[in-house]
């Protein structure tokens, strides 16, 4: 989203096209006439959803699943490019989704808390409802490991695995601990490990994993930071001990065993 307000805040969308009929699901069959002459009235996200809100009282709702991505001012167009969008000032953004795993919503701005995908989430890592209060209740009696819980959207919203990894490795929190067998004070740490990870990633612009690239086409360069992510066989930078990793319904855990209790 910061890659997409210097392109679309305040600006009238001159042009909106539809390259195919869907993406996971199919998109509103009057995307383009609802939003064609719409002046952008503001950009924001809720979990891993970009939102776009309209002066017309109609928020567009987008998610790049797997591999998608916003191209800004593309000399060409991809293959892959299945929404265009032009402004009044020339500007212009493809999203990009080449396996199709992502989506396109239109909803009324007023109805969004009616979303069915945001009807169930839980408050943002970032906000100010995400404190150990509200994380010792949400844990409390859970004997769930702590890192099956952090990506229950439910408790807390878009928290990936990548992050969850390296915040728990940060708080020194084994990432199979039951959620409710831990205790405040060391709540307290993760809360806080989980903001300090989440503002590093974001100001390091991401993780790009495979073929992601941000909306101005650099690569995201947080995975030069990673503590334990992907580093299967490293020295844990903490305390030098041999990360390790293990397969959990089809995500990679890695942890330190030493410092992670």
């Amino acid at each position: 989203m910061r890659g997409l307000r210097p392109v679309l805040a305040g600006e009238r969308l001159a042009r909106v096209i539809t390259r195919r009929p869907d993406l996971r699901r199919p998109f509103p069959v009057d995307l383009a006439q609802r939003l064609t002459g719409a002046r952008v009235t503001g950009l924001d996200r809720r979990a891993k959803y970009g939102l776009i809100a309209t002066d017309r009282g109609d928020t567009m709702i987008f998610h790049l699943g797997m591999s998608g991505r916003w191209r800004v001012d593309p000399l060409t167009e991809l293959a892959h490019d299945h929404l265009l969008i032009e402004t009044d000032a020339g500007r212009r953004l493809a999203l990009n989704d080449p396996r199709r795993f992502g989506s396109v919503d239109l909803v009324p701005t007023a109805a969004l808390d009616q979303y069915p995908a945001f009807a169930a989430l839980g408050p943002e890592p970032l906000g100010p409802d995400f404190d150990v209060d509200y994380l010792a209740r949400a844990l409390e009696d859970r004997i769930s490991p702590i890192k099956a819980l952090l990506l229950d959207q439910r408790i807390v919203a878009g928290l990936g695995n990548i992050y969850v990894c390296e915040a728990l490795h940060l708080a020194g929190i084994a990432p199979s601990r039951a959620g409710g067998r831990i205790a405040t004070a060391r709540l307290t740490t993760l809360v806080e490990a989980i903001r300090d990870v989440l503002r590093a990633a974001i100001e390091a612009g991401g993780s790009s994993l495979r073929d992601y690239a941000r909306p101005d086409g650099e690569l995201g360069y947080f995975s030069k930071q990673w503590r334990v992510y992907g580093l299967e066989g490293a020295d844990c930078p903490q305390c030098g001990t041999t990360v390790r990793r293990r397969a959990e319904g089809g995500r990679s855990t890695f942890w330190c065993s030493s410092c992670q209790r």
